[in-house]
């Protein structure tokens, strides 16, 4: 665990300590098994939106995504009567071509994914409430899919199964992130894409991948947040989530400015945001100021990551200072000594002697 994991952990068990010392409700065993859900529900995409983040990207597009394969999802199993098999691998793979389609605009256009996600994020939202005329799709009364409902939503021994499939997932991306080449080309490419690619790195294949990865993870999560809300409304379904993936990405350690970030830090700033949100429920504090608090942890994490890029190029710069200053040769510390070395001497002659 490095530094900046040790200390989100260190903050994390300090604010949870604060928030059961204000409620001791919040450490009952149900708040504790509905945060792990939230956590496990929210935590899948964020990890997605932290591999963007750690290229120098950015996804804006996830919460109308949600909508659009949300509506699509539920009506393959309530209109069409699709096997749910055959619909949970068509909203995988429209997850998977929706970030491929951005990946492209991006690499090989060469648009700033900044504009690419905001166009995402709009006219997916604009389609899913056409497809439906703007209105909510739901399951109602029926068993469709049943079985995929309760992996989705149930529990193994208590424990959501959402949180238990983020623990392995995280595992799954952590050995890619942090012991394969393709992490380290992630991390090239954030520091500096010219010089990845000058190193021979195929920069648009490692940018494109990492949205690719974004939009199945964003199809994963669709189906979850489906069966968790038993319902989708076009247009308030995932709204604002990409802004949770974000402010969950930037308290974990991840730079906007991209070559930096980590899977634990990921899932610990998941896990501190939706604590945060349970103390500010605690404290009675309206929930219309929810955004308020992300943008706050938002802002705090990047003014955070200012500070530390300074303090890092005070050190870098210092060290090069001393690397450089000139130091005296030593010829001229023996030419300098010699004098006052031979009159240190006494003088004596043979005569003398």
């Amino acid at each position: 665990m490095m530094k900046k994991e040790l200390g989100l952990f260190l903050l994390l068990a300090v604010i949870s300590a604060i928030t059961g010392a204000i409620n001791p409700a919040f450490l009952s065993f149900v708040n504790l098994l509905n945060m792990a859900n939230l956590i496990g529900l929210f935590g899948v995409f964020a990890l997605g939106e932290g591999l963007v983040i750690i290229t120098g990207g950015i996804d804006l597009s996830l919460g109308s995504m949600f909508a659009l394969l949300g509506v699509i999802f539920i009506d393959l199993l309530t209109t069409y009567q699709v096997p749910w098999p055959f619909a949970l691998l068509l909203v995988l793979m429209g997850g998977l071509a929706l970030g491929g389609i951005q990946g492209f605009l991006i690499t090989r256009l060469k648009m700033q994914p900044f504009i690419v996600t905001l166009c995402g994020l709009l006219i997916y939202r604009g389609a899913a409430r056409y497809y439906t005329s703007d209105s909510t799709r739901g399951f109602g009364y029926g068993d469709e899919a049943s079985t995929l409902s309760n992996i989705a939503s149930g529990n193994i021994a208590g424990i959501p199964n959402t949180f238990i499939f983020l623990i392995i997932l995280a595992q799954i991306l952590g050995v890619l992130l942090h012991r394969s080449v393709y992490g380290r080309w992630l991390y090239a490419v954030g520091k500096n894409e010219e010089a990845a690619r000058f190193s021979g790195i195929n920069t648009n294949l490692v940018i494109a991948t990492a949205y690719v990865i974004s939009g199945g993870l964003a199809g994963v999560s669709t189906v979850m947040f489906v069966f968790y809300t038993n319902s989708v409304s076009p247009s308030s379904f995932g709204n604002f989530y990409e802004l949770y993936a974000i402010a969950a990405a930037v308290l974990g350690g991840c730079s906007l400015r991209g070559g930096e970030g980590s899977i634990l830090g990921i899932v610990l700033g998941t896990a501190l945001l939706q604590v945060l949100q349970n103390l500010v429920n605690i404290l009675g504090i309206p929930n219309s100021l929810n955004f308020a608090v992300m943008g706050t942890v938002i802002l705090i994490g990047v003014l955070a990551d200012q500070q530390l890029q300074a303090r890092r190029r005070r050190k870098a710069a210092l060290a090069g200072l001393a690397r450089t200053a000139p130091r005296p040769k030593e010829s001229t510390i023996l030419q300098g000594a010699a004098p006052h070395s031979a009159a240190a001497l006494p003088t004596t002659t043979g005569d003398q002697a």
